[in-house]
């Protein structure tokens, strides 16, 4: 969605990104664990891709701050989800 709507790039990245985010919102909804913990995983591995993204895609290396805030979120993932209750 971002390239098509920022870049201008055609109609069809706009198509593919509105089935990925559908997908992104969807998927969450059919596991069988809470639906808490699910959608805070999907954060936190949205918050890691997302610097794996820059990394690769607009070649911007993440700064320290930015892997430390990335760990942090994974580690509250663990906790969430991986402490038993």
């Amino acid at each position: 969605m971002w390239l098509w709507l920022r870049e201008k790039k055609s109609w069809t990245y706009g198509a593919m990104g509105a089935v990925v985010l559908f997908l992104y919102g969807i998927v969450p909804t059919l596991q069988d664990a809470h639906f808490g913990r699910v959608y805070a995983a999907y954060g936190g591995i949205f918050i890691v891709s997302s610097l794996i993204w820059g990394f690769y895609v607009d070649k911007k290396r993440p700064d320290k701050y930015e892997i430390i805030g990335a760990l942090i979120a994974l580690v509250g993932v663990f906790v969430m989800f991986y402490i038993p209750r």
